[in-house]
């Protein structure tokens, strides 16, 4: 549903001049299965050895398993500033992300 949602509304990304990337610590494969799978069009990247997503503080462990925590950064084009919407509901994730990206404009 999430990934749904984002790919539903990436247009509205494109047209504020955002870029979606996801980052997880699964393999390249597991994300080539998944979008084979027809759910998303939208970039992955693959993080396996969990360093990107340990930059970030989005790796949690789950049962003795690392997993990337579902936490969406906002990074300004400088790279110095960035802002963290940590753990939103699946189903509203990506319009408030549009919300704040629309905030983010008018300061």
């Amino acid at each position: 549903m999430e990934a749904r949602n984002f790919q539903r509304d990436l247009a509205k990304y494109e047209d504020s001049g955002a870029v979606i990337l996801g980052v997880s610590v699964d393999t390249a494969q597991s994300h080539k299965d998944f979008l084979h799978q027809g759910r998303t069009q939208l970039q992955i990247a693959a993080d396996p050895d969990g360093k990107v997503s340990t930059e970030y503080g989005s790796v949690m462990d789950y049962k003795g398993s690392k997993l990337a925590a579902r936490n969406t950064f906002i990074i300004k084009s400088e790279r110095r500033n960035r802002q963290s919407l940590h753990r939103r509901e699946a189903s509203e994730h990506s319009e408030q992300v549009l919300k704040d990206l629309g905030e983010l404009k008018k300061s």
